[in-house]
């Protein structure tokens, strides 16, 4: 076997490792007013050194005012000593200065704070920030993240509005109340005493954080007939809460009169988590809205902001999309809407998925596509009234009332395929769809209820339908969407692609803030979200890449659906972060097709489960002093033998020949390293592929680790601790036979 040679130079220094990355749980409130300020507490891990926030788009700024780090419980303890020597001291009549009764009041404070700290260590540092939103600063959703000396956090959202907003008291957890992961409290302390209701004037935004066993309410004034909208954000703004079940805060929201009596409730809004809810008043008075988790739970990041009022409020838009280019009329559906009609609107978009909202209300996402449109026939509720369709083409139309279906024919060849996708509940549709295929004598050939949509993060019921299938022989085919509960009704729209199978791609790319120390190497994911049967290759490449970024194993192969490359930062740290853009080229059909990578963030939900949700920001920041460090990777794939080894020679300088020692990050199965031992003026590390478990054909990257043994301080003798000292580029490898 002929071993590659890979040089190395090796520097001593530990590198930031991204799973000790800073790291934002929430931010409270979650936003604010255009033309005001408000400070913000943002809850997280390792935000030592933070010195600066970054938010997305114009007219909002924030300064740093101050970081609090938690008390260890060694500080506490050593404050509790002295606080009780002093209190002895007074006990046996001593008397104190009056620095030492301050002393005693305000070890008090400290270990009061200490014994509420929040359960998870997630969200037990703090960071207050001072918001600054300008008078004409865009309303919507923005990404803030700090900085801090070891890099960038994640993301998370801030909202810009444009109504008065009341914002409760930063709140920490009871230590009384204080429960693992956000858990429901025990019941006999489920049932605490609320708050006296909090008095607001309408139209306005509530923001307050959910502590556990409490429900926080707010009183208003209303006259008859205002028709009052309450829209709650708690799963909007941090989608995913890891360690919680069901994975997020799960708001329960009631109106009630002034005697108490509850006249209206939702936890829920059709398939979104997030409440809304829609009452006429019947008399004038005093009403109260009330929040809480639908089971008890609580904690710190159970954040959340309740617009409410006569707020304009859009249930639903039909069609759900058309074709870019052309004059959409779309009718707009809701409460307190101005016109109950609709406008026209030009859309000249690329392909995609683009928000729909009129003033002041939320956005609903009206999808752009390129093939011909038509709208369904309300009378093709019977297989023999089917509507004849001929490819390709996207209908619009709905499942206009419960139990309905609706048909469409199709004339095939023999061979030809088909690719019958339903697009409804990604456009925030109710309709939960299900398709059968059937042939001229009623035969049932295809069918599909739900498919997966890796590209749709924030779902966690994936509800549309979709078919791809070859038919056997020519003849007349029927098409049968209704909705799988027997449901139906004016919302219950959607859009239906018959065609040909039109194979692509969509990549997202993990983590959407990276850290790399300056001339240092970390690992980045990125997944293939595959459409219509595309298998093929995809290269990858950095698109306005700051000069001196590196990249390595840009190739996801064939019928991958993730690869692990790296990226080589610059040997000269900057303090802003660069946006930098991934782009993946494969060959379609004859043709190229180029696709950018969407930042994404890969959240955990309740424990097990995970999704990717898309940022608006790939962001890439280098930080450190730089640590002289050159990596080099084959230029070609390394070839594993199946069942063999293959050695790779790395050249280390020569006092560290005795001691590094190399490491697979994350490998694929049966993929090891069986040995590293010193060579030459370098070290040879041989890899092996286990015959029964890596197969040839198997392609992809090694993220190979670099580290020393060291004494560990403070244990046994022996015993060692591993000092890491870099990554190197990604190898490109295949197993053969």
């Amino acid at each position: 076997m002929t071993a590659r040679f890979l040089p190395v130079l090796v520097g001593l220094y530990a590198f930031a490792q991204q799973q000790n990355a800073p790291h934002i749980g929430y931010l409270y409130p979650a936003g604010g007013r255009q033309d005001t300020s408000f400070e913000v507490t943002a809850g997280g891990q390792f935000l030592n050194g933070v010195d600066k926030a970054w938010i997305t788009g114009s007219g909002v700024a924030a300064n740093v005012v101050k970081y609090i780090r938690p008390m260890s419980p060694g500080q506490a303890n050593e404050l509790r000593q002295e606080m009780q020597a002093l209190i002895e001291k007074r006990n046996k009549g001593a008397t104190l200065t009056p620095a030492e009764e301050r002393t005693i009041t305000e070890n008090r404070a400290r270990l009061m704070e200490f014994q509420r700290r929040p359960s998870s260590p997630a969200i037990a540092e703090t960071v207050v920030l001072e918001v600054m939103v300008a008078r004409d600063a865009p309303t919507g959703v923005r990404e803030l993240r700090l900085a801090t000396s070891a890099g960038l956090t994640n993301p998370i959202r801030l909202q810009v509005g444009r109504l008065p907003e009341y914002t409760r008291p930063v709140a920490r957890v009871p230590p009384a109340f204080a429960v693992v992961n956000g858990a429901t409290p025990p019941a006999r302390l489920a049932g605490r005493q609320p708050d006296p209701p909090t008095a607001i004037t309408l139209p306005a935004v509530v923001n307050g954080q959910m502590m556990p066993g409490a429900s926080d309410r707010y009183r208003f004034t209303a006259k008859r007939g205002q028709r009052i909208v309450v829209a709650a954000a708690a799963r909007e703004l941090i989608p995913y809460i890891s360690d919680a079940v069901p994975g997020w805060f799960q708001a329960a929201i009631a109106l009630r009169d002034s005697s108490g009596r509850e006249l209206e409730a939702a936890d829920h809004y059709r398939f979104h988590p997030d409440p809304v809810l829609y009452y006429e008043i019947p008399v004038d008075g005093e009403y109260v809205f009330e929040i809480h988790d639908s089971i008890y739970r609580g904690r710190e990041d159970f954040v959340y902001r309740v617009s409410i009022g006569e707020l304009p409020f859009l249930t639903g838009i039909f069609p759900l999309g058309g074709k870019s280019g052309t004059k959409i009329k779309v009718e707009m559906h809701g409460w307190n809407l101005s016109a109950s009609v609709a406008f026209e609107d030009e859309r000249h978009q690329p392909q995609g998925v683009y928000p729909v909202s009129v003033s002041g209300s939320n956005e609903l996402p009206f999808a752009v596509g390129t093939l011909p449109e038509a709208m369904a026939n309300s009378g093709a509720t019977r297989r023999e009234k089917a509507q004849k369709v001929k490819l390709p083409t996207t209908i619009n139309g709905r499942i206009a009332h419960p139990g309905d279906s609706v048909f469409f024919r199709v004339e095939a060849r023999a061979g030809e395929e088909i690719a019958a996708e339903v697009i409804a509940r990604r456009l925030d549709s109710p309709l939960d769809s299900i398709l059968r295929l059937t042939n001229s004598a009623g035969k049932e050939l295809a069918v599909n209820d739900d498919f997966e949509d890796r590209g749709a993060g924030l779902l966690t019921h994936h509800a549309d339908s979709r078919i791809l299938f070859r038919f056997p022989v020519k003849g007349t085919y029927y098409l049968q969407l209704t909705d799988t509960q027997r449901k139906g009704g004016p919302e219950y729209a959607y859009r239906l692609r018959i065609a040909h199978p039109e194979p692509d791609f969509e990549l997202r790319v993990a983590p959407s803030s990276l850290n790399v120390r300056a001339g240092n190497t970390a690992p980045v994911t990125v997944y293939a979200i595959r459409h219509d049967g595309f298998a093929g290759e995809i290269a990858l490449k950095l698109k306005d890449a700051p000069s001196g970024f590196v990249m390595s194993g840009g190739v996801i192969p064939s019928g991958l659906d993730k690869v692990r490359f790296t990226l080589t930062a610059p040997r000269t740290p900057a303090g802003t972060p660069a946006a930098i853009e991934l782009e993946g080229r494969a060959e379609i059909g004859g043709r190229e097709a180029d696709r950018i990578a969407v930042p994404a963030e890969d959240m955990m939900q309740a424990f097990a489960y995970h999704h990717l949700v898309a940022q608006k920001d790939w962001m890439v920041r280098v930080i450190g002093t730089g640590a002289g460090t050159a990596w080099r990777a084959p230029e070609r794939a390394v070839k594993l033998p199946a069942g063999g080894t293959v050695a790779l020679q790395l050249f280390v300088p020569p006092r560290l020949v005795s001691d590094v020692q190399f490491t697979l990050n994350e490998p694929p199965d049966g993929v090891s390293i069986q040995s590293v031992t010193p060579s030459g003026n370098g070290v040879s590390v041989v890899l092996r592929a286990a015959a029964d478990k890596a197969k040839p054909g198997l392609r992809g990257n090694l993220i190979v680790d670099a580290f020393v043994e060291r004494a560990a301080p403070n244990q046994a003798a022996g015993a060692k601790r591993r000092q890491p000292m870099g990554t190197l580029p990604a190898i490109p490898f295949e197993v053969v036979p």
